[in-house]
């Protein structure tokens, strides 16, 4: 059982940065494969970025590719989402899940999720 609790949201200027934690109970952490997703305003949870249990691959959504980065401290539990070069359309609420398995780009592939954080993008 893995429990997540998101936090670092809020309200941001277009071109701003912010840094998203989710941080995880359980013993396991370390051998699970993290991932970001979101849901703007009307529209369905997206793929935003992944993380390999090792920390040593990564995968991003095209729309965030080369602004965002996701990276994980298993020691500490926590995996990160770095947002930089934010736009209006960024906004959204960001959820981080777990899955016990390889990284996907599929919500329905992850077991575990956070209740999600609030990101404002105003322009």
């Amino acid at each position: 059982q893995v429990q997540l609790v998101e936090s670092g949201g809020g309200l941001v200027q277009a071109g701003g940065s912010l840094r998203l934690s989710c941080a995880a109970s359980g013993r396991t952490f370390s051998s699970y494969a993290m991932g970001w997703f979101r849901r703007a305003l009307g529209k369905e949870r997206e793929f935003v970025a992944g993380i390999r249990w090792s920390g040593g691959t990564t995968l991003y959504a095209d729309s965030v590719k080369g602004r965002f980065l996701i990276s994980r401290d298993n020691a500490k539990n926590t995996v990160y989402l770095q947002m930089n070069s934010l736009k209006p359309e960024d906004t959204a609420v960001y959820y981080c899940a777990a899955r016990s398995s390889t990284m996907s780009r599929y919500e329905y592939d992850y077991n575990y999720w956070g209740q999600g954080t609030q990101v404002t993008v105003s322009s």
